[in-house]
């Protein structure tokens, strides 16, 4: 006992933060967990098995099947091993990135009976505007909110399991519940449910409001992969939730659709999705003339 464990979400951050000079040490939690197969709370064998399936395909295999599982493994078993330590500090942003994976972190916690935890979520940073996430902070400013830290109570332990349930499920009727939640005892979950509910297909353009930003992206003359990534960046309402990653796949789904509602030009038939030697500047993205969605621009 004695020691200290910070948990966070994002490599970015968790190296900054391992320079702030804070007792204890750092772990970087890595999932999309909300999107995918998986159940409530402790996973199984089978469900880290589906998970993996599941991220090696949303990486189109630039993450391999094997090496995704070896890091699940280790995520649990790193949450196992908390019960050791004296103190457990969660450090999460208000995006639906984080709070996805925020609730299901205390979701398995408070499984295994580990309630000494304290959290830092933090929705904004004096100076940085717009405040993304924990990723745009030096390692001095996570020393600076550091002593703003709270324990988690039973209601916020109680309610994460709830929500987690959501995200596990996909239970589209319960989103729209938590959405709407006034005084949530995770004042954050409200507003990240609610992006996530935008992400789903609208009913009059079969879209959602990625694949809408990207596609009035395009008709406002960006056409390569960066040139897209800004400009939906900069119509999405902060914090931002998704990476170059999200993004490209959302590009490659447009292009898949039958019809395809973009067309690919480049190196290659689809954007890479994970690490790669393609350049990207070699890529063009142009909407398909013969298809016109109602979107609005």
């Amino acid at each position: 006992m004695g020691k200290v464990l910070h948990i966070t979400s994002g490599d970015i951050a968790g190296g900054s933060l391992k320079k702030a000079g804070l007792p204890g040490d750092v772990f970087v939690w890595h999932d999309i967990l909300y999107d995918g197969p998986r159940q409530p709370g402790w996973p199984t064998e089978k469900t880290l098995n589906d998970r993996a399936l599941f991220l090696e395909t949303f990486t189109t295999g630039g993450l391999t099947r094997n090496r995704i599982l070896k890091t699940l493994y280790h995520q649990y078993d790193k949450l196992v091993d908390a019960a050791t330590v004296e103190r457990i500090v969660l450090w999460f942003d208000a995006c639906l990135f984080d709070q996805s994976m925020l609730v299901h972190v205390l979701s398995c916690l408070s499984l295994k009976k580990i309630r000494n935890v304290e959290l830092l979520c933090v929705d904004a940073f004096p100076g940085i505007e717009p405040f993304h996430g924990l990723g745009q902070l030096r390692p001095e400013q996570f020393s600076v909110l550091y002593p703003d830290r709270h324990a988690v109570t039973d209601e916020q332990f109680s309610f994460a399991a709830v929500v987690d349930n959501a995200f596990a499920t996909q239970d589209t009727a319960l989103f729209s519940e938590l959405s709407k939640r006034a005084g949530a005892p995770l004042p954050w979950v409200p507003a990240a449910i609610t992006r996530w509910l935008q992400e789903q297909p609208d009913p009059k353009t079969g879209l959602g409001r990625l694949e809408t930003l990207i596609l009035a992206a395009i008709r406002a003359g960006c056409e390569t992969p960066g040139k897209i990534f800004a400009s939906v960046a900069a119509a999405d309402t902060p914090p931002q939730f998704w990476g170059d990653t999200t993004l490209w796949a959302k590009i490659n789904g447009l292009a898949d659709r039958l019809p395809p509602r973009v067309r690919i030009e480049g190196p290659a038939a689809r954007l890479p999705q994970w690490e790669s030697e393609v350049p990207l500047d070699e890529f063009r993205i142009r909407e398909e003339q013969d298809c016109h969605p109602s979107v609005p621009p």
